[in-house]
């Protein structure tokens, strides 16, 4: 049921073989407790990385509805990511332009999201990392 929890975790990661080529996403939800409330793993069709990267983010912010609307704390691994949607960078692409828009109309469910960037040896990007890399792999 929404809103039951505080604020939610979102951590996620995104695949892309080669690059650009067929991307990938691995998610995990967690709430403010640690408490794995989903996974989610998916191909995404063609993309760059970069862009796997903003796919995993949607994903997450969406299924993360499910659980809390308060509050969103991003975590992911990609400086690119982070840095255009804290505005300290800015976007040339396109493509990640228009994803970034994407997030930002689907954070605007949440009264508050915060992204973080986090290192690639974080336990839970590692395995929103293998859930990306499984869903290229059966996908």
């Amino acid at each position: 049921m929404p809103n039951l929890n505080k604020f939610v975790k979102i951590y996620t990661d995104g695949a892309c073989r080669p690059n650009p080529g067929r991307g990938a996403i691995g998610i995990i939800i967690l709430n403010e407790k640690d408490q794995e409330l989903a996974t989610c793993k998916k191909c995404v069709g063609k993309t760059t990385s970069n862009g796997a990267e903003y796919h995993a983010l949607i994903q997450g912010l969406n299924s993360a509805t499910d659980y809390c609307t308060w509050k969103a704390v991003c975590f992911s691994d990609s400086l690119v990511v982070i840095n255009q949607l804290n505005r300290k960078w800015r976007i040339h692409n396109r493509e990640l332009l228009e994803l970034h828009k994407e997030v930002r109309t689907t954070a605007g469910i949440f009264k508050e999201v915060e992204y973080r960037h986090i290192s690639s040896n974080s336990p839970y990007i590692k395995r929103a990392d293998k859930l990306a890399k499984e869903a290229l792999k059966e996908g």
